[in-house]
């Protein structure tokens, strides 16, 4: 029975997750990651704990994503694509080749 209580919560936080995310405002993004905050602190199971601390933590990031819709998805793209040609391309002759590579490889993603 403890169990389905806990699948339960875990559907319940991803559906407040879900309207977190869609929130349009600072407040309304604020009040669904309260809500969820509380719900996982409520279960006393030590895996929502650490959420609920994580959420807790990173509450002025997360909000911010509320006013400004930014995804580091292209930075982290761009950061693995240097790493790559940095790892592939080991004993580049100079820098100045090595970043030429890296705008020849950001046009073919572009």
């Amino acid at each position: 029975m403890d169990e389905n209580k806990l699948f339960f919560t875990m559907d319940l936080v991803e559906e407040q997750l879900s309207k977190a995310y869609k929130a349009n405002t600072e407040r309304g993004m604020k009040i669904h990651s309260s809500r969820i905050i509380r719900t996982c602190k409520a279960t006393k199971n030590k895996h929502f704990m650490w959420f609920a601390k994580l959420l807790k933590n990173h509450m002025k990031g997360i909000i911010s994503h509320a006013r400004v819709h930014i995804s580091s998805g292209k930075v982290e793209g761009t950061n693995q694509m240097i790493k790559t040609l940095r790892r592939k391309g080991y004993g580049y002759p100079d820098d100045e080749y090595f970043f030429l590579k890296i705008i020849d490889a950001s046009r073919k993603f572009s």
